[in-house]
């Protein structure tokens, strides 16, 4: 009976881990795609010349869609965003210091 509990509380603790490193992950891939949005704007702000600015404008809407994607990813999978910003993500959105 124990060691059956045991194996149970294994297993939870295994998808509780990875459901972790989703959230992790996708929290990573949202502020990757934020960073090359705003590489792209700023492109588009010095881009000189026609094509330059054709250039700009396609990249900066294929990031802003990026961002778009991996936001609403994140969404659905419930990620908590201020964890992460002071340390590694944990149970019931607190947070342990790195």
């Amino acid at each position: 009976m124990k060691l059956r509990q045991w194996l149970l509380s294994r297993k939870k603790m295994r998808q509780y881990d990875n459901e972790l490193e989703y959230k992790e992950q996708l929290y990573r891939e949202v502020m990757k795609a934020r960073r090359q949005w705003e590489q792209a704007y700023c492109a588009l702000q010095e881009a000189v010349g026609a094509d330059e600015v054709d250039i700009a404008i396609y990249t900066l809407e294929a990031a802003e869609r990026r961002y778009q994607v991996h936001l609403k990813a994140a969404k659905q999978a419930n990620v908590v965003w201020e964890p992460f910003q002071f340390g590694s993500y944990s149970k019931d959105g607190f947070y342990l210091r790195d």
